[in-house]
């Protein structure tokens, strides 16, 4: 057996909700499965109201028995960042850990890193998402010169990401894809998810899943569902608006599909995916720019076909025509993805092989590289 870690985790998680938050935690739970001493230390304060666009931060559940975690970090005080920063450098632990999606940490987390790992022994990892964010800001790159900067190594997730962050630094970086969901729990019977959300058991549901930004494309299959509509089909939309709603709901009133939209415009709790993901034929991430998405892995781990854009990563992710189609992001791209994946058995077969292709998706394999990361940097 090799050496037993210790890894601080800086980072999302409870009471903060999300797919972030999952991330990390379901990390802290695999290495306490090796054995390992892990802590996460998780904000006080992750946006300022008035720069978080949804209703809420954060869940009220409990907090997860089983790991330890403290709220000690304020994106916005830098006084938190040096505290934090000194008491794990005095901690010492093996890894930093922190995931990386947005410029705006990369004062808080930079900060931290470079003071923890100035006792020459902690090395900080970063499980990277985005380099160049999906809305741009003037101050990104200066942001990310500090952030990534302060790094040992990284864990990346698509190509594009890779080659973004060879543009920042040299530091060693290892691929391993987006893990599957699992904490979501197992798929139920349709009529069952259907009844718990108020659909139509007689319909078969298109889902668009999660919270809606303008660079996730939700306009253009609006505008491909014209297209595609037929009898017995409607289109299921579940997530919180980070966009416009609005400008939606006028689009959707202009298109004339208002009979054919269901919309969910809230955060689902995690308890409540299964029962999406389950009413749900096929899933359509209609994305106009990506590096990866968490919303893949949920299809894997529910086995629910799935229709991408040929951006960014995804298709990296989705092998087309074996699990799902990979189509150009167009209007007429997605219209014709519709058309293929109701054809026939196309649902059945796609969804028989994901049980094969989530093999692949493993938080067992995310975590070797991160401790592979951690062994280049000694």
């Amino acid at each position: 057996m090799g050496k037993r870690l210790k890894i601080a985790i800086v980072g999302p998680a409870h009471p903060y909700r999300g797919g972030l938050a999952s991330i990390m935690e379901t990390m802290a739970r695999e290495y306490q499965s090796r054995g390992y001493d892990v802590r996460i230390l998780t904000f006080t304060l992750q946006y300022p109201e008035f720069l978080f666009p949804g209703k809420s931060q954060t869940v009220d559940t409990p907090p997860p028995a089983d790991l330890n975690i403290t709220r000690r970090v304020s994106t916005v005080n830098p006084l938190s960042w040096i505290s934090v920063g000194r008491e794990l450098r005095k901690e010492q632990p093996d890894i930093v850990l922190m995931k990386y999606w947005t410029p705006f940490m990369a004062p808080c987390f930079g900060t931290i890193a470079r003071i923890a790992r100035s006792n020459g022994i902690t090395k900080a990892i970063c499980q990277i998402d985005n380099v160049e964010p999906h809305e741009h800001h003037i101050t990104d790159r200066i942001f990310n010169r500090y952030f990534l900067g302060s790094m040992d190594g990284f864990v990346y997730m698509s190509e594009q990401v890779h080659s973004e962050l060879k543009e920042y630094t040299s530091a060693p970086a290892l691929f391993s894809p987006h893990p599957m969901f699992e904490n979501f729990g197992a798929r139920v019977d349709r009529e069952e998810a259907c009844k718990k959300l108020g659909l139509d058991p007689t319909v078969r549901y298109t889902l668009f899943f999660g919270l809606i930004r303008d660079y996730k494309g939700l306009d253009t299959l609006l505008k491909a569902w014209q297209k595609f509509r037929r009898d017995g089909h409607k289109l299921l939309i579940a997530g919180e608006f980070y966009a416009s709603r609005e400008k939606y709901i006028q689009l959707i009133k202009e298109l004339g599909i208002e009979n054919d939209i269901v919309l969910h415009d809230f955060f689902v709790a995690d308890a409540d995916v299964k029962y999406y993901f389950s009413a749900a034929e096929c899933v359509v991430l209609p994305y106009k720019t990506a590096t990866q998405s968490g919303v893949t892995q949920i299809c894997y781990n529910f086995c629910t076909p799935i229709i991408v854009t040929n951006v960014g990563g995804l298709a990296e992710i989705v092998p087309h025509d074996r699990v799902g189609y990979v189509c150009a992001p167009t209007v007429d791209g997605v219209y014709d993805a519709l058309e293929k994946i109701y054809e026939g058995d196309t649902i059945a077969r796609f969804s028989e092989a994901m049980k094969e292709e989530r093999k692949r998706f493993s938080w067992s394999a995310m975590c070797n590289k991160i401790e592979e990361v951690y062994r280049f940097t000694k």
